[in-house]
């Protein structure tokens, strides 16, 4: 997919994009959430994993998203097969903490589990696990956070009535358990691998579909760092971690 180098320099989530908050309503902190992109490269061209929300969601409605949600803290204590690789983690310890950029990782893989039931891990030797993990490492298996690359982080702006400081990761698709997505939590309500043109012409989120463009770059040039979007007083700020 050939994208314009300067593609993910154009403003996304105007505020006539989305809902706003309300008049005079002061800005809502945003929430920690993870997002996870699996990356299968078994067909003549690269293909991610996509769900549609269902129609009676508040937030975003009917449109198609990777898998992924907030920060649980269970996410903090749940062990892992292996840990996140260390140009991840220097790069997420830019907007965190270092034990809450591996929850972070954390959350993506669990996230994953839970809407589309495919498991990013490795068999491990025998651990507790509970709460949201529970199912999980029903087997043995434990996340597989090495095998975890980051591609953006993103803050929803401050006029939307819901706000996310969101990072997205990448995975291939080998390291997955399972390459077969189930139903998972219902909360997707079609779930597909497609190729990255396919993609770009679904109904999208903004950030959704930088995140593609940043992607299709990255494929290009797998030396381009992670961008992180956010907003202060001056407008949209764009960087590289």
């Amino acid at each position: 997919m050939a994208v314009d180098a300067d593609a993910t320099r154009a403003k996304y989530d105007a505020p006539t994009d989305g809902p706003l908050k309300a008049e005079g309503q002061a800005a809502v902190r945003p929430k920690d959430a993870a997002t996870l992109i699996m990356l299968r490269r078994d067909a003549s061209r690269p293909r991610v994993l996509m769900g549609k929300r269902h129609r009676s969601h508040s937030f975003m409605p009917e449109m198609w998203v990777f898998p992924g949600g907030k920060l649980d803290r269970g996410d903090y204590r749940a062990p892992a097969s292996s840990e996140l690789r260390d140009p991840v983690l220097g790069a997420l310890m830019k907007t965190a903490p270092a034990n809450k950029a591996r929850a972070l990782g954390m959350a993506a893989v669990r996230e994953t589990f839970e809407e589309v039931g495919l498991r990013l891990a490795r068999p491990a030797a025998p651990a507790r696990l509970s709460g949201p993990w529970k199912a999980f490492g029903a087997d043995g298996a434990l996340p597989d956070l090495g095998a975890l690359d980051l591609i953006a982080r993103a803050i929803t702006p401050p006029y939307r009535p819901k706000r996310f400081d969101a990072r997205f990761f990448t995975a291939e698709a080998e390291r997955l358990i399972s390459l077969e997505p189930t139903a998972g939590s219902g909360e997707l309500d079609e779930i597909a691998w497609v190729n990255l043109e396919e993609a770009m012409k679904l109904d999208l989120p903004a950030v959704t579909r930088f995140v593609l463009q940043e992607l299709a770059l990255r494929l290009e040039d797998d030396t381009r760092r992670p961008v992180s979007l956010r907003y202060s007083r001056g407008g949209r700020l764009m960087e590289r971690l």
